[in-house]
C-alpha cells in the first residue's frame, strides 16, 4: 500500500500558535513557517515571547484542547485510509498533539518534543535535521511510493522528496514561489489529485 504524508497544523487543524495567541492576547504568536520560514528561528522566537509573558504549558494546553479538527479534516482522514498508510509529519510537539489525535482517530505522528520545568516551557528537541524529507526517505527505503500535502514553506522538503507533492490551502506568497505543487483548496480537491496519480 502507498503512503500519505501529511502535515498537521494548517491541513487537518487550526494553527496551533495562532489560537493561543488569540487566547492570550499576545499578537506576536501569531507568527508561523509561512512568516519565519527557518523553524529553529520561529522557535527561539516563540520562546523568547512565552519567557516575556510568563506563559505555562498548561495555559497553552488548555487552550489547544479547546480547538476541533478542521472541518471535513476527520472524513477525508477516514477516507484517506482506507487508500493509504498515513503519517502526520508535523512540526509540532507531542505535548501539544494528544487532544488532537484523540479527535483524529489517532493516526501516526512523527513531531518533536518540548523541555518543560515547572510547567515553563524552557526548550525543545527536533526529532533530526530536516526531518520531513527524512521521514519521507525512510518510507521510500521500505519500498512505499509516498504521496504528500502540507501548506507552508516547511514542508516543501518533504513534497520534494515525496513521489506525488501537493500544497493544501497554501497562502499565495508560498505557491508563487513554488508553482511546481498542484494547489489544493478543499480536501475534494486533494482528494481528486490524489487518485489521479
Amino acid at each position: 500500500m502507498d503512503i500519505l504524508c501529511l502535515d498537521l497544523e494548517g491541513v487537518l487543524v487550526p494553527e496551533v500558535w495562532q489560537a493561543v495567541a488569540t487566547e492570550t492576547g499576545i499578537v506576536e504568536l501569531q507568527k508561523t513557517t509561512r512568516d519565519i520560514p527557518i523553524y529553529n528561528d520561529l522557535m527561539d522566537y516563540r520562546l523568547n515571547i512565552l519567557a516575556q509573558h510568563d506563559v505555562t504549558l498548561s495555559l497553552i494546553s488548555s487552550e489547544i484542547a479547546k480547538l476541533s479538527p478542521l472541518p471535513g479534516a476527520r472524513e477525508f482522514l477516514d477516507w484517506a485510509r482506507t487508500e493509504f498508510q498515513i503519517a502526520i509529519v508535523s512540526d509540532t510537539f507531542y505535548e501539544f498533539a494528544g487532544p488532537l489525535m484523540e479527535m483524529l482517530g489517532y493516526p501516526m505522528l512523527l513531531c518533536h518534543k518540548l523541555t518543560v520545568e515547572s510547567d515553563r516551557i524552557v526548550g525543545y528537541s527536533i526529532r533530526q535535521q530536516d526531518p520531513k524529507r527524512k521521514s519521507v526517505q525512510a518510507f521510500k527505503s521500505l519500498g512505499y511510493r509516498v504521496y504528500a500535502a502540507g501548506d507552508s514553506f516547511n514542508d516543501l522538503s518533504m513534497l520534494d522528496e515525496a513521489d506525488y507533492g501537493f500544497f493544501y490551502c497554501a497562502p499565495d506568497n508560498v505557491v508563487e514561489n513554488y508553482p511546481q505543487y498542484p494547489r489544493t483548496t478543499s480536501y475534494q480537491e486533494l482528494k481528486q489529485q490524489l487518485m489521479s496519480c
